[in-house]
Order: C-alpha cells, then sequence, then structure tokens
C-alpha cells in the first residue's frame, strides 16, 4: 500500500524531476520511480512515507492554490489501486487530532457495516484511518460522502485503498497425468502432529515493545546493521527499531518478535549496548528499561492494590513506575512501565512484567472469543469499547501510537507491519451472517454507575449519549435519583444483544477514560437483569451449583436474591458483578438459560394442548 500514482504530468517531466520535487519537499527516498507518458507509479518505504508523499503534494504552501505544480501542470498524487482491488477498504486523511471516536465512528456508520478502523500513525499533524466496509458499495458511497467533508475547517480527503480479499483466486497450477502437481513432485513434509499435511497451529506472538534514548539508536543498530543483525541472530527474533518516526524525539519505540526467552535475550542485549555507549561516552546517568504495554493490559499487571507490581519490585530488587492515564492520546494507547535497577535485575522484571502482560493479553483474546461465540455475527472490532474508543489489543508491530487492525481467522494479531484489523478474531461481520426469520429479541438490562459520572456520560447538550445511543443501536435512559445523596445511579439499556454489547462497552470505557477509576482499578460494575422467577431456581442450581459454575466460568459475582416478590411480569432479578468481559459472558449465559426454561415450557404447553387428542 505504498506505491503512488503521479498523474497529469507533463511530457517533459523526468525521474530527475520527480525525485528533485521529492527532495524539495522532504519527502522519503522513493525506492523506485516507473515513468510512463503523463503519469507515474512511484514506490515509497512505507505507509508513513506514502501517506505523507499524498499530504505534501495534494496541498502545500508552496502553492497559492493549495496545490503543486511541476512544469506548468498542476500534478495529482493518489494511492496506485487496480479497478479490481478497490473494493471496501478506504483511507480517510486530515482527521482533526481532536477529534472523538464516538463522532468518527458514528459517521462512518452513516454509510454502511464498519468492519475494521485502523488508525495510521504518521508524521503529519491530523490523524489518518484506514476503514473497512461490509461490501464494495457503502465503501463507494463513503468516499462520495466523506470526500471534502467539512469538520472543523478540516476538510477529509479520502481515498481507496488495496483489498486484497477483492482479488481474483489463484489459479491451480495445472496437473500432470495422475494428477501430481508439477511444482509438487518433492516428498511431502509431516505436520506438527506427525501427519503429513497436517496444518500448523499459529502461536500468539505477543512482541516486546521498548522505548529507548534517541542518542543510542546509532549504537543497536551498529555500522551498516551490523550490531543489530548480531542481536537477531543470536537471540532468533525479529527487532524493528522505529527510529523515523516523531522526528526529534527524546526516545525512540523498539518492537521484538520471538519467544518470551528470546525477547527477554534480545532486551538484555540492547540494554547492555546502551549501558556500554553510555560508558564509552562518559553518560553518568542511570538507563532504565522502558517497557510499552497497551492500557486495557497495564491493570492487570498492576493489580489489585498495586499488589503484583510490589511483588514484582520485591523479588527482582527494581523500582517500577507506570505512566500516566492522562498520556494516552489518540495517537498513543500505551502507557510507558518503567523500570529502574542494574541490568540484572532489570532483566530480571521484564521477564515477570512481560509474564503478567501476555498472561492478561491471553485471557482477553479466550474472552474476546468466547463473547463472539456467544453472540453471533457481532463484529467486536468496529465497537471501540475502551477507553477512548481504543481496541483490547496491544499495538502491532508498527510505530509507537498505531492503533492495531486485528487478526483474520486462527487469530494471530501481530501476524506483520501489515495485516492486523481484518474480521474480529475470525468472526464474520453481520452482514456475513444468514437473516433469520426473526428480529433479535430486544432485552433490557440496569447498569449501575458513580452519581458522579452520569454528567460525562451524558455529556454537553445530551450530545454522548444521544452518539451513544445511536452508535449502539439501543436505547439508553438514566433513571431519576431517589434520593440526593445516592452514590450510583441506574441506567437503563434496551436492545439487542449486539446493542446490549456495545452500549455497556462504551460506558465501562468511558468511566475508564473519565477517571473514575484509578490506575490501578479495572472498571468493575453491577448490572441488573430479570427473569422469569420460573428461571431463577434454574440459574441458582441444586444446592447452588450452577451460579457457582457460572461465577467460575465467568469471573463475575452473581446473586440471585432469595425471597423477592416477583413484579408483575412475573419476574425477579439477578444482580452481576464484574468487569466487562466477566459481566457479558456471565449475562449471556442467564439468557441461554432463560431460553431453555422458555422452550421447555412451550413444549409442556404443547403437549398439554395436544394430549386430549390422543385420549379420545
Amino acid at each position: 500500500m505504498n506505491k503512488l500514482y503521479v498523474g497529469n504530468l507533463s511530457p517533459s517531466v523526468t525521474v530527475e524531476d520527480l525525485q528533485q520535487l521529492f527532495g524539495e519537499r522532504k519527502l522519503p527516498v522513493a525506492e523506485q520511480v516507473l515513468l510512463k507518458s503523463g503519469y507515474a507509479f512511484v514506490d515509497f518505504p512505507d505507509q508513513n512515507s506514502a501517506v505523507k508523499a499524498i499530504e505534501t503534494l495534494s496541498v502545500s504552501i508552496f502553492a497559492p492554490t493549495g496545490k503543486v505544480e511541476l512544469h506548468g501542470k498542476v500534478i495529482e498524487v493518489d494511492y496506485s489501486v487496480p479497478k479490481k482491488l478497490r473494493s471496501r477498504k478506504i483511507q480517510i486523511r486530515n482527521i482533526p487530532p481532536h477529534l472523538q471516536w464516538e463522532v468518527l465512528d458514528g459517521l462512518l456508520a452513516q454509510y454502511g457495516t464498519v468492519e475494521n478502523v485502523e488508525q495510521v500513525n504518521t508524521d503529519t499533524a491530523t490523524a489518518v484511518v484506514n476503514v473497512t466496509y461490509a461490501t464494495k458499495e457503502e465503501a463507494k458511497e463513503a468516499i462520495e460522502k466523506l470526500t471534502e467533508h467539512q469538520f472543523d475547517d478540516y476538510s477529509f480527503k479520502v481515498s481507496y485503498i488495496m483489498d486484497m480479499d477483492a482479488a481474483p483466486p489463484v489459479q491451480a497450477p495445472r496437473t500432470r497425468r495422475g494428477g501430481r502437481s508439477s511444482r509438487d513432485q518433492g516428498t511431502p513434509q509431516p505436520g506438527p502432529s506427525g501427519g503429513f499435511g497436517a496444518p500448523r497451529p499459529r502461536q500468539h506472538d505477543f512482541p516486546l515493545r521498548m522505548l529507548v534514548p534517541t542518542q543510542f539508536v546509532g549504537a543497536i543498530i551498529g555500522k551498516e546493521g551490523l550490531t543489530i543483525k548480531n542481536v537477531t541472530k543470536q537471540t532468533q527474533s525479529k527487532v524493528d527499531i522505529h527510529r523515523k518516526e516523531n522526528a526529534g524525539a527524546a526516545e525512540k519505540p523498539i518492537t521484538i518478535h520471538s519467544t518470551p526467552e528470546g525477547c527477554s535475550s534480545a532486551c538484555r542485549m540492547i540494554l547492555d549496548i546502551m549501558q556500554k555507549e553510555a560508558n564509552e561516552t562518559k553518560t553518568t546517568e542511570e538507563i532504565p528499561l522502558k517497557i510499552l504495554a497497551h492500557n486495557s493490559l497495564v491493570g492487570r499487571l498492576i493489580g489489585k492494590e498495586g499488589r503484583n507490581l510490589k511483588k514484582i519490585e520485591e523479588e527482582t530488587g527494581t523500582k517500577i513506575t507506570i505512566s500516566s492515564l492522562q498520556d494516552l492520546t489518540i495517537y498513543n494507547p500505551e502507557r510507558t512501565i518503567t523500570v529502574k535497577g542494574s541490568l540484572e535485575t532489570c532483566c530480571k522484571a521484564e521477564v515477570e512484567i512481560m509474564k503478567k502482560l501476555r498472561e492478561a493479553y491471553e485471557n482477553d483474546i479466550a474472552a474476546i472469543n468466547q463473547q463472539a461465540n456467544l453472540i453471533p455475527g457481532l463484529n467486536l472490532n468496529a465497537l471501540g469499547i475502551f477507553s477512548s474508543g481504543l481496541p483490547v489489543l496491544p499495538p502491532a508491530a508498527g510505530p509507537r501510537g498505531a492503533v492495531p487492525p486485528v487478526a483474520p481467522t486462527g487469530y494471530n494479531p501481530f501476524l506483520s507491519h501489515s495485516s492486523h484489523l481484518s474480521g474480529l478474531y475470525g468472526v464474520p461481520p453481520a452482514s456475513a451472517i444468514p437473516h433469520q426469520h426473526s428480529a433479535p429479541e430486544q432485552e433490557v438490562v440496569y447498569l449501575f454507575i458513580p452519581t458522579q459520572a452520569v454528567g460525562a456520560l451524558i455529556g454537553k447538550k445530551g450530545q454522548h449519549i444521544k452518539q451513544l445511543a445511536h452508535f449502539a443501536g439501543a436505547s439508553i435512559k438514566i433513571a431519576p435519583a431517589e434520593s440526593p445523596d445516592v452514590t450510583e445511579r441506574m441506567v437503563i439499556i434496551t436492545g439487542t444483544p449486539e446493542a446490549q454489547f456495545k452500549a455497556q462497552g462504551r460506558i465501562f470505557g468511558k468511566l475508564k477514560e473519565e477517571n473514575f477509576f484509578s490506575a490501578k482499578e479495572e472498571v468493575k460494575l453491577e448490572t441488573h437483569i430479570k427473569v422469569p422467577s420460573t428461571a431463577a431456581g434454574r440459574v441458582i442450581g441444586k444446592g447452588g451449583k450452577t451460579v457457582n459454575e457460572l461465577q467460575n466460568l465467568t469471573s463475575a459475582e452473581v446473586i440471585v436474591p432469595r425471597d423477592q416478590t416477583p413484579d408483575e411480569n412475573d419476574e425477579v432479578f439477578v444482580k452481576i458483578s464484574g468487569h466487562f468481559f466477566a459481566s457479558q459472558t456471565a449475562q449471556r449465559k442467564i439468557r441461554e438459560i432463560i431460553q431453555q426454561v422458555k422452550q421447555q415450557e412451550q413444549k409442556h404447553h404443547q403437549g398439554a394442548a395436544v394430549s386430549p387428542h390422543h385420549s379420545k
């Protein structure tokens, strides 16, 4: 996605003219320029460079008209995307950096089902996102409607980007007589299970992300890249140094892909290189280890009342601090974990910190996959339910601040620089699920939030709660306070299972974003759902067996208060307390029990209606 089309060129333009133009505009050196009559194709080293080129050559401070001229003609610059690959994927540029995710989500949703929104890290002052719609017709409409869309004096720029899923299937190689492919004459290789052709199981690649002082980047790379090559070879790791990111920044991120042991070995070698360089340059100050971690994982690293972090500090003899939630921005979903101590103690701490982060990450994967199975067709990646609308996953191997895409079927969130958010965890979008004969049942959930959070949830002139209701496709109402001194208020949410997931998820995220829970706390809320009084016993189970299993499975606290008087609909409350995924899983499991009870009652009534006929 780094190849650009440069059109409307004068016949007199040469490759050297284009290269000179790029140099004047301080653009990265193009890897290849293919000049044709009246146009050219230009390959840039990465997507960041390509975005910068489009932005610079489309709107320029050097040209009063906002366009760039070459040999007297205004040039056109955009991505080079073959027609057959212009399908569901588009890129939107020049987005105001202060634009709220909820607003952007609502805007995108006006034109169809959004499967994925991936933020692109760039050097530009404005934000850039790649968007995948469910159909090419929706993407086409979005391009038509959003191009030059005005928002706070910013004018959106929209382009198609390559949709490799739209490429025609590769023709199977012709076979010789006997049915064997001419390229398949060798001996088949055994798969990991010993069987030939057995599928290779994908492993979750959870990279180690470090921040290093910019002054040491040269030493880490080494002359002609020899030092970093030695690190990768010795540790069997893939090490990406994002040195071009954030020009002038005091620190640069490094991403290490390997096994946990490989990541730790590479980390040790990098710390050692920096320490030696500091000694040689007589930099006496201590060089701490800085690890980057997605905000959604940090709470579990800290632990309840900071216990996990204290334990790591005590066991490793280090001092560990974590950057404030206030540092999180639309560009940067990561927090910095700073470890101070000797080289040896820092390396020990790295092992323990990454162990906790990986554990939290694996738990999120399991919870999300389970949630996807509980709500068929739920397209989780488009929800943006976590703080600031950020996804639950840690960033991929891209530069800092790039929101990662989500993996395709089989789930490996860090497959490569370019792969990531394409259909959440292998869950097909709602549009891919066959239409049911009946609409999904409307559910009512009663969610309790801190009283002081009500204003943030409603927003200025009710804007936030309106946008949330529109985004989720749910009715969201805040019940009046029963008395002036209540500590909690009840939010009544009515909608389908998917609408409930979206609405509740955004509310959990909003409370974290607005700091109603401290950095050391996970957002845990109490939720009430009504169940038929005839199903309450089934939720509890014999001797409390079902409710205990439910709590063990979901990690949520589930209580069915005894001695409740059923309401006018013969229903009673079940109370659920826990973090978002725990609460959601418990809700879905209880709904399943209710459904089973209803089906059994329906069969019983049908049997009773038929029995007189058989008695004749």
